[in-house]
């Protein structure tokens, strides 16, 4: 290696550290300290979201890997948070935390009771037991990590999945106490994945694996802008799932037809996304190969803004490429998160963006949505302060590339590994 590649290479580790330990400062600088409940976002009186609580569940080992806080720092944190869900009222009431052992998508950050009418949320109660199960197989001592253990068992198996089949033959998205099962499900390849991976590894209340084959009948192979690629837009539904589970190499039923793994098809998600900027159809300011991460986010609906288009703009929504929706919102975050799958893309698009638009990094720290086509007092609007499933997200993906440690202690998990087996993964790290 010669000395510039050697130069470049401190630099970009310099450079990642710095923004993987600003990014979990967000779960000490946001937490209820007596529940270990996080705030979904920094503004004022946010409500906690539960996948949130997943994603800091998570990240607490990596904290301690690193050296940002101690084991015994970490453990205490965990406990409280566990111990919490764990005594929470399941009565399934408009005021209560949760039902059948899933929780509602957003709870009161003082009394933990659901707020804003919300849904009782597959999704969200899926990615908090993610994290309590990855902090179970880091925690693998006596006494209090013992504890830890007990209790992520104890919430995983609570669960009662067939009753969120709703007599149907896939999961529903959420439920209401006031009107019941919302009248959606899930459709086409998304970050459900994991859902359906912990549905069919919990060793009570398990589903049957053709809930599974059902979920993958409904996905879309398609060729977009030359990429062969199983279909979905904004770029989070790629993440998602693989923030904790290492898809290298194991192949479900649906992927061996396709002679491809979901670690593949997220590569081609990103190269997908790269062309379209690339392309730039609708003219958007900033678009380009260097410059993408069309995901959910933040986004513009209500600015006062200069706009060069009759354009619509859209709140906090998942935008998608290459169908959109799109109205020129980019999340800044997005492409240093896919960091795993396109090292190079990744810092590049990071570092171009960096020295462009430096404003998207406030204390170093990612905001959720920015778009150079709206410019609001002569600068490019900008979403106020940080939403936390961005930086959960970050910390993990980043923990990934570097070391594998959240792939390695999920990949511990028996109900993740019982699920997968379950849903027909095979090959790689999975066989025995």
């Amino acid at each position: 290696m010669s000395a510039p590649e050697a130069a470049d290479d401190i630099a970009d580790e310099l450079l990642i550290d710095r923004l993987q330990q600003a990014a979990f400062g967000y779960f000490l600088d946001y937490r209820q300290d007596s529940s270990g409940l996080i705030a979904d976002t920094s503004r004022p009186a946010s409500p906690c979201s539960i996948a949130v609580v997943g994603f800091a569940l998570s990240c607490y080992p990596i904290a301690v890997e690193r050296g940002w806080i101690t084991r015994d720092e970490a453990a205490t944190l965990i406990l409280k948070t566990l111990q919490f869900f764990w005594d929470s009222d399941q009565g399934g009431r408009p005021n209560s935390s949760g039902y059948r052992g899933f929780y509602y998508h957003f709870l009161d950050m003082h009394t933990g009771r659901r707020v804003w009418g919300c849904e009782l949320s597959l999704i969200d109660t899926a990615l908090l037991l993610a994290g309590a199960l990855t902090a179970a197989a880091y925690f693998d001592g006596e006494a209090r990590e013992s504890h830890i253990r007990r209790l992520a068992s104890g919430l995983v198996d609570r669960v009662e999945w067939p009753w969120a089949l709703n007599g149907g033959d896939t999961l529903a998205q959420g439920w209401k106490p006031e009107t019941g099962f919302l009248h959606y499900g899930w459709e086409g390849y998304n970050e459900a994945t994991l859902l359906y991976v912990l549905a069919m590894g919990s060793s009570a209340n398990l589903l049957p694996p053709t809930c599974f084959t059902n979920w993958t009948a409904t996905y879309q192979w398609e060729n977009l802008l030359g990429i062969d690629t199983l279909y979905s837009g904004p770029l989070f539904t790629h993440l998602f799932s693989h923030a904790w589970i290492d898809f290298r190499q194991i192949r479900d039923p649906f992927m061996r037809q396709v002679q491809s793994d979901y670690f593949q098809n997220t590569q081609s998600a990103i190269a997908v996304q790269r062309e379209y900027a690339a392309r730039n159809p609708r003219g958007f300011t900033g678009y380009s190969r260097t410059l993408w991460g069309i995901s959910a986010g933040d986004g513009p609906a209500n600015a006062t803004a200069l706009s060069p288009r009759d354009q619509r703009h859209f709140g906090y929504m998942a935008r998608g490429a290459p169908f959109g929706p799109d109205d020129g919102t980019l999340c800044p975050w997005a492409m240093l998160a896919a960091l795993p799958f396109a090292p190079a893309a990744a810092l590049m698009g990071t570092r171009h963006l960096l020295a462009r638009y430096p404003q998207v990094c406030v204390h170093e720290r990612f905001v959720s949505g920015f778009n150079p086509s709206v410019v609001v007092q002569g600068s490019p609007w900008l979403s106020e302060g940080w939403y936390g499933l961005d930086q959960g997200l970050l910390v993990m993906m980043i923990e990934n590339f570097r070391s594998g440690l959240i792939w390695k202690l999920a990949g511990q998990s028996s109900v993740l590994r019982a699920g997968l087996q379950a849903a027909g993964f095979q090959g790689g790290w999975l066989n025995p």
